[in-house]
This record gives C-alpha cells, structure tokens and sequence, in this order.
C-alpha cells in the first residue's frame, strides 16, 4: 500500500511542484521570451524533485519517472489547446526526459552516492536541459507567425508579443498555494507513511 501512495504521491507533486517552478510549458508565441526563465526553474527544479524522490526511493530510473509524469501532462495540454482550434505547433513540448536520464546514470554509476549525483548530476541537467530546449524550439515552426495570428485570450501582460517585459512575474495566490502544498506535502506523506510502517 505504502508503495502505491507514494506513486500517487510521485504523479501529483512532481507535476505542481515543476509547473509552479515557472514557465513548464513552452507556448510558441512567447516560447523565446520564457527560455531563460524556464531554463533556470525546470533544471532546478527537476534535480530538486528527482534527487528527492531518488533518495526516498534508493531507485535509480526514478529520475525519469519524474520526468514522464511531466512530459504526459504537457502533451495533455497541448491536446487541449489543440481541440480549441489552435494549431498543433502552438505548444511545444518540453524535453525533460533525457536530462533526468543523465541524472539517473549519474546516480547508478556513482553506487547511489547523493552527494555526486546531486553535484555531477545537477550539473549535467543543468547543461542539457537547455541544449536539447533550444533545439526543440528551434524546429517550431515561426513564432512571431504564431502569436499574432493566434493570441491567447488570457496572455498575461508581460508576456505579449510586442516588446516582451522579461523579467517580471505574474502573482497568482493559487499558483503560490498549490506549490507550497506541493512542496509540504510530500514530506507529510512520506512522514505518514512511516509511521504506518
């Protein structure tokens, strides 16, 4: 049982911890705008989940277990702007899945050691991520195209076409609330599920 929880636990609060890092989702009309931005959250935060979930787990491959979960939510998103009547390149997936690949190896290959797999792994995450991103993107088809031909009716401000504000953040309580509870809760259920053992 305890086992099955923490699966469930996995699914849910590695997607609301990595959406409320930033930017998880690469939407072509402001997709070069966010890059930075999602570079910096997304490597973080997914050395920060993974090494978690790997340390509570003793599991290498949970790395990329993460990064599945992510990667299967983004796909849903895009199908869902796609039945909207947006076109199929309007959201572009995020390659998060042979980052945490090198993490896991990092972890196998060091006998489980956190220490390396956190510095040597981290560091590799944080070197890819953005390499195989940027040429994901760069395989998209015009983005200026894009967002001019197809704005998005709930395009925050600073992210508007024209002369993008980079830098500036959207406060949303409900985006902060869900990722403080997806960053408490995983050490509650992990609490409770000791205490049932």
């Amino acid at each position: 049982t305890t086992h099955y929880l923490f699966i469930v636990v996995v699914a849910v609060n590695s997607t609301l911890l990595t959406i409320n890092a930033g930017d998880y989702i690469f939407y072509t009309d402001w997709a070069w705008t966010s890059f930075v931005v999602f570079s910096i959250s997304q490597s973080t935060m997914l050395v920060v989940g993974a090494i978690y979930y790997m340390l509570f787990t003793g599991v290498p491959g949970t790395a990329t277990y993460y990064a599945t979960i992510m990667t299967i939510y983004t796909w849903v998103a895009k199908g869902a702007w796609f039945a909207l009547g947006y076109p199929y390149d309007f959201v572009t997936v995020p390659v998060w899945i042979p980052s945490a690949m090198l993490l896991d190896l990092t972890y196998w290959a060091t006998r489980r050691n956190k220490h390396a797999a956190i510095i040597i792994g981290g560091t590799l995450v944080g070197l890819s991520l953005p390499i195989f991103n940027m040429i994901n993107l760069l395989l998209v088809r015009d983005p200026l195209e894009m967002a001019f031909k197809y704005p998005r009716p709930t395009l925050p401000p600073y992210m508007t076409p024209i002369e993008p504000q980079v830098g500036k953040f959207y406060n949303s309580p409900v985006a902060l609330g869900s990722g403080a509870g997806a960053v408490l809760s995983v050490p509650i259920a992990a609490l409770g599920a000791k205490l049932n053992t």
